[in-house]
């Protein structure tokens, strides 16, 4: 499962947890103007926004699971198991499949208020890229530095809403999670108010009483609730440092930890944590076993040029030792 977040101090920051029980050798990613995206049921893009994010790359394409455009554009496709029902082809429809919604999104707009004006044609086709890469069950946040979206491909059609809590998880759908959230407005960063009744009196025996009730399991509608507390009551420094530092540790109250997810004979964890500094580009990452920040400048790039360029991800501890 995954946390998909946006937040914005005083540049904006877009990024997400993946969590699987394994990997598949993905890589930051840079794509420049004029690499050409090949889609199953439209034309190439020959030219289009440079983007960078985190890719496995499969017979030179890049299939991403989350990503940032040159303009500030952002989007996260999340693990959606159950509910995501992906459409035949059809006429007078912009047919897109799934794995390559987010080129055609990252690579044609600059704004939520374009991308809600194109999803109106949009259907999501039932396209798997390949034997080794069947269709993934995913919905989809996009963000702007000022607003976020959640997209739904469901059995009753295609489904936007617009994500206040520039939060998602995964299951269940968009408007039930959001609906959920009114089971903990209660909640408050503050010591209790006396309420339970006035003939009785109550200790305030430890800090964070407040939040009592908040959800501390690891499941999708606890970590979507857990999530959203957390960012909406964040607190930072505008610096890139703060900011940054800030963004990792509310993804870090909803990660998933070795030994807590049991998934057949293997365990869910957080393969990967990312932070991408949407105005300037640059792609920040801690992995399972390295919690040191790496990253990845995609203006540093020959955004100009044709071919992609991956880094492979720091997977090991990197340790300062002081003595």
């Amino acid at each position: 499962m995954c946390t998909g977040l946006s937040f914005t101090t005083h540049d904006h920051y877009f990024g997400r947890n993946l969590d699987l029980e394994f990997s598949y050798n993905e890589t930051v990613t840079v794509i420049p103007r004029n690499f050409q995206f090949e889609f199953r049921k439209l034309a190439p893009l020959s030219t289009h926004f440079a983007m960078v994010g985190m890719a496995t790359i499969s017979d030179g394409y890049p299939l991403y699971y989350d990503g940032t455009n040159e303009k500030g554009l952002s989007m996260a496709g999340l693990n959606f198991p159950g509910n995501a029902d992906y459409k035949p082809e059809a006429h007078g429809k912009t047919n897109v499949a799934p794995f390559e919604f987010v080129p055609w999104v990252l690579g044609q707009f600059e704004t939520i208020a374009e991308v809600k004006a194109a999803l109106v044609d949009l259907n999501l086709v039932d396209i798997q890229f390949s034997e080794n890469f069947p269709l993934s069950p995913l919905h989809w946040i996009i963000s702007d530095k000022t607003q976020s979206i959640t997209v739904e491909s469901v059995k009753s059609g295609l489904r936007v809403y617009d994500n206040p809590y520039g939060v998602l998880t995964n299951n269940p759908t968009f408007d039930i999670q959001s609906f959920n959230m009114n089971n903990y407005m209660h909640l408050s960063i503050d010591p209790p108010e006396k309420n339970f009744s006035r003939e009785l009196e109550f200790d305030t025996y430890s800090r964070g009483m407040g939040a009592i009730g908040l959800p501390g399991d690891l499941s999708s509608a606890s970590r979507f609730a857990k999530a959203v507390f957390t960012k909406m009551n964040s607190v930072s420094g505008e610096s890139e440092s703060e900011s940054i530092s800030q963004f990792f540790q509310i993804l870090g109250s909803a990660a998933q930890q070795r030994g807590c997810v049991r998934i057949g004979d293997k365990f869910e964890i957080t393969i990967y944590s990312s932070c991408c500094n949407t105005d300037k580009g640059i792609y920040y990452y801690t992995t399972y076993e390295n919690s040191q920040i790496t990253g990845v400048d995609m203006r540093q790039e020959d955004l100009d040029a044709n071919d992609l360029v991956a880094y492979p991800l720091v997977k090991g501890q990197q340790i300062n030792m002081m003595n």
